[in-house]
């Protein structure tokens, strides 16, 4: 009986840390927007998503523009740089096919980016409440367990 909610609570606990990841990606190339020579990077949620939990669930969303897989893989250039990987949480991450790039070869579209975040945390809180319901049906079926 609680074999689909455990599936569901897991299934949820890895789109979760991926949401997280993706949110901090879009947020380092906002912050980048201004960086010559810096080039977006992001990865490609659902194909992450039902790579790593071996589900088509959550293929629906496409809510990524970035450049197919054989794109050039982003690498740091410095000791000092964080590693984009370990940001990721396991995604490809891939540099953004730019609309237009500016003058100093910055390819942040900073309007994109900004409306990338706030879908990606919009998604973030609905994956938040459908933990919480899980858990309160979780919790029910504990409850009228012991009282049976």
């Amino acid at each position: 009986m609680l074999g689909p909610i455990i599936q569901s609570l897991d299934f949820q606990s890895q789109a979760l840390k991926l949401r997280a990841a993706r949110q901090q990606v879009l947020a380092g190339n906002i912050v980048n927007a201004d960086t010559p020579g810096y080039r977006a990077v992001d990865f490609d949620f659902a194909a992450t998503l039902q790579r790593q939990t071996g589900s088509a669930a959550g293929a629906g969303d496409r809510s990524t523009t970035a450049a197919p897989s054989s794109a050039l893989a982003p690498v740091t250039t410095r000791a000092g740089h964080m590693s984009l990987a370990a940001l990721s949480g396991g995604a490809d991450l891939v540099y953004r096919t730019p609309g237009q790039a500016a003058i100093d070869s910055n390819t942040v579209d900073l309007d994109l980016e900004r409306a990338q975040f706030a879908e990606n945390a919009i998604r973030y809180e609905a994956t938040l409440r459908f933990v919480a319901n899980d858990m309160k049906t979780l919790q029910a079926a504990m409850q009228n367990g012991s009282n049976g």
